[in-house]
Order: structure tokens, then sequence, then C-alpha cells
């Protein structure tokens, strides 16, 4: 790849996008993490949230998303994106994932004391994406 002249303006990751099945249990469970997502969003098309930092999460239906493009399905399997959350110490990731466990989200990896040094763990958010939970464990 060719580096960009320091003239030519560079893209900036402003958002992540995803597109869900239900926006209002989608909306249940980010909330469950403490994103600022809007009280009056659980029924709309379209939903966003700016995180600390200024990145934002879009959320869109199904069904908002094959008005612009038709032809598309919703993918099969998964671990091709996922969103990970920091988390203030090792004991707020066990916790974490236990409430969101009890609250009915699935659980996939159990917190552990990964070799990279962080206390990490996995839940699926209601359309199977992989949300992350770490902290370091120092």
């Amino acid at each position: 790849m060719t580096p960009t002249p320091a003239s030519t303006p560079v893209p900036r990751l402003d958002a992540i996008g995803l597109v869900v099945s239900d926006m209002a249990a989608s909306l249940a469970f980010y909330r469950a993490l403490g994103v600022p997502v809007p009280a009056d969003a659980d029924t709309a098309p379209h939903a966003e949230a700016t995180l600390p930092g200024g990145a934002r999460i879009l959320w869109d239906t199904e069904e908002t998303v094959r008005s612009y493009d038709p032809g598309w399905t919703r993918p099969q399997g998964g671990g091709r994106i996922g969103l990970a959350f920091l988390c203030a110490s090792p004991a707020e990731v066990d916790a974490a994932y236990e409430s969101l466990v009890a609250a009915g989200y699935r659980g996939h990896l159990k917190p552990w004391d990964a070799v990279w040094g962080q206390r990490y763990a996995v839940v699926l958010d209601p359309d199977g994406c992989e949300v992350s939970l770490f902290a370091s464990a120092a």
C-alpha cells in the first residue's frame, strides 16, 4: 500500500454500524452495558448512541438495510466483527458478565485470566455478535 500524502484528507473512523433483527432487544442489551441509547429508539428503524470519546454505535433494522440494499441477506455464522468494552477492573468484568447472563443474554466465554494480561469474557448480543468485556489483570 502506498502511503497517503500529508495533504490528502484521510477518513476517520466515526461509527460502528450493526444490523439488527429486533431493535428493542438489541438496544436493551447495549443499555445493560451502559451505552447511552435514547429511550425512544426501541421502535425506530435507525438508532445511534455517542460513546465517550466521540465514536458512535449505529443500529439499523434488517428492513431498513433492505430498503436501500434489496439484495442484503442476514449473515450466517459469527465471529466476523466484535465489540470490546473496557471495564474498570477484573471484578467488573466478572460482574458485567454475570449480570448480562442473569438477564438472559448468552454467555460465550466465561471470565478468565488471559495469557495477554487481561481478565476477559465474551457475551453474545441478541443477533449473535460477540461482545468482549475486558480489564487489565494488574
